[in-house]
């Protein structure tokens, strides 16, 4: 694989190639307003037909919070894994969440925008400061550091 288009979009298949996840646990559907592995905006549409909402509350649906960190650090991993994988498939593990807020309820029939800036990069470490968005409000935010490692490594 090489190097996608570092102002046009990742898609969903190109987001199949860069990250191990998959329904129900793939929490974004495109990657847009990429440079390099500098910034990036991540998207999640919303819908009120995802597993989680079933007991996250019942006739209250509310996205949990975890899910929305997991959201962010999955446009961090792809946008990591398009610039650095060399072709080869690669891991982005958490290591740390720093500072983590949330600020507003995220609900069915909401447009998570994920942005997300790089703040340092050591070797395979990556710091990013994430900041999900509904619109104009902010929902939720976090310092969010990640290693890539080889899947190879891992086993």
């Amino acid at each position: 694989m090489t190097e996608l288009d570092a102002l046009g979009p990742i898609e969903i298949n190109d987001l199949f190639v860069l990250l191990p996840h998959r329904y129900p646990f793939l929490l974004i559907d495109r990657i847009i307003d990429i440079e390099s592995d500098d910034r990036a905006t991540g998207i999640k549409n919303v819908t009120v037909n995802e597993p989680h909402f079933n007991g996250h509350f019942p006739g209250a649906p509310i996205m949990p919070g975890v899910l929305v960190i997991e959201a962010m650090a999955q446009t961090c991993g792809a946008i990591v894994a398009n610039r650095h994988s060399k072709g080869k498939r690669k891991l982005v593990y958490f290591m740390t969440i720093d500072n983590a807020k949330f600020r507003k309820p995220v609900v069915p029939g909401d447009v998570l925008e994920l942005h997300v800036i790089k703040l340092k990069q050591r070797n395979t470490i990556f710091r990013f400061d994430c900041n999900a968005m509904v619109g104009d409000e902010k929902v939720a935010q976090a310092i969010i550091s990640a290693m890539m490692v080889d899947p190879e490594d891992v086993a």
